[in-house]
């Protein structure tokens, strides 16, 4: 990935109180082999977080003047290195007030993948650790600890300028159990969450269950469509990229690339084009299914022990919470 420019700030701060101390570098990182792989090695850890959130720029102003400062920066009026100056004595003055943080080393960088330009900041930590010299000594060493990142966040620059629409061009990792230590590091970037990946992700295997029901498709071939979205939408969250729903459509049926995608069209589901991946979400979706004499049984693996029990000793399912379609059905019958 091609990096434009890159700097590393250092802010100073204890948690006792006392005032963060900014270290601000002068001038942008050299291209070199470290950086590039670093940058790639951060990325990787960003991917493979869990918990993060979709949004866009609250509207410039006092309390959110970042966007602001990115946007002379993109235009040409601010260099790489104002600007980040620029913010990050902002977000030394954010760290104080909120005195959750105990500082680290501040990362901005641009740079260019496929044909896409994206911004990431990231608060980084290093952790102790032991290295072997060239005279075969053993002596302390600290390395960066991308393995422990908390406080990042990742701006599509190109989905900023090109669609003014967009609700989720900026995604960050969002704290766990709504923790207010990454409260102040939103506000930093001046975000609000537009998208709901989990719930997206939610309504669109629910709006899959739904087509693969309407087309009546054999258990094998049901199958086979289930383990085309999971990878797709695993291999989309691997790479921090969000789901096209006409990409996917395309891959869980090739002889008719636009089945699913006017299925979800037709059906009013509200899914935006393209949808960011929720992995914890993912990773509950199995389905169980079967089919003899007449009957067809067919759920989601994270029914079975709240809606679902199986009661293996009988060979019997006690299902709860029928849909109201059955439900109707079931007592037209009766009367």
């Amino acid at each position: 990935m091609p990096i434009r420019h890159c700097i590393v700030h250092l802010i100073e701060k204890k948690p006792d109180g006392t005032p963060a101390v900014l270290h601000a570098r002068d001038s942008e990182l050299a291209e070199s082999q470290a950086i590039e792989n670093m940058l790639a090695d951060l990325n990787e850890s960003y991917n493979a977080k869990q918990g993060k959130a979709w949004g866009f720029f609250h509207a410039e102003s006092g309390a959110h003047p970042f966007s602001g400062w990115l946007k002379e920066y993109q235009d040409g009026n601010k260099d790489f290195t104002a600007f980040s100056r620029q913010a990050v004595e902002h977000l030394q003055k954010l760290m104080e007030e909120s005195n959750l943080s105990t500082g680290g080393h501040v990362l901005f960088a641009h740079y260019h993948q496929g044909m896409t330009d994206y911004l990431a900041i990231a608060l980084l930590h290093h952790s102790d650790g032991v290295a072997v010299t060239d005279s075969l000594d053993v002596q302390a060493a600290k390395h960066l600890d991308l393995s422990q990142l908390h406080l990042a966040a990742r701006i599509n620059l190109s989905e900023w300028k090109n669609n003014v629409h967009s609700k989720q061009y900026i995604s960050f990792i969002k704290g766990k159990n709504g923790k207010k230590v990454s409260e102040y590091f939103r506000d930093f970037i001046g975000c609000q969450e537009g998208v709901d990946g989990p719930g997206e992700t939610r309504t669109l295997l629910k709006a899959f269950s739904d087509f693969v029901e309407s087309e009546d498709l054999p258990e094998e071939a049901a199958r086979e469509k289930t383990k085309t979205l999971v990878d797709y939408a695993s291999s989309q969250a691997r790479i921090g990229e969000p789901m096209g729903l006409q990409e996917l459509s395309g891959l869980i049926d090739e002889e008719r690339p636009r089945a699913f995608y006017e299925h979800i069209r037709n059906k009013d589901y509200g899914l935006s084009p393209e949808i960011p991946a929720d992995k914890r979400t993912l990773s509950q979706f199995q389905r169980f299914t079967g089919r003899a004499e007449g009957l067809s049984i067919s759920f989601e693996a994270h029914l079975l022990g709240s809606k679902i029990e199986y009661d293996e000793a009988q060979d019997m399912l006690v299902i709860r919470n029928l849909p109201t379609q059955l439900t109707d059905q079931l007592k037209r019958r009766k009367h």
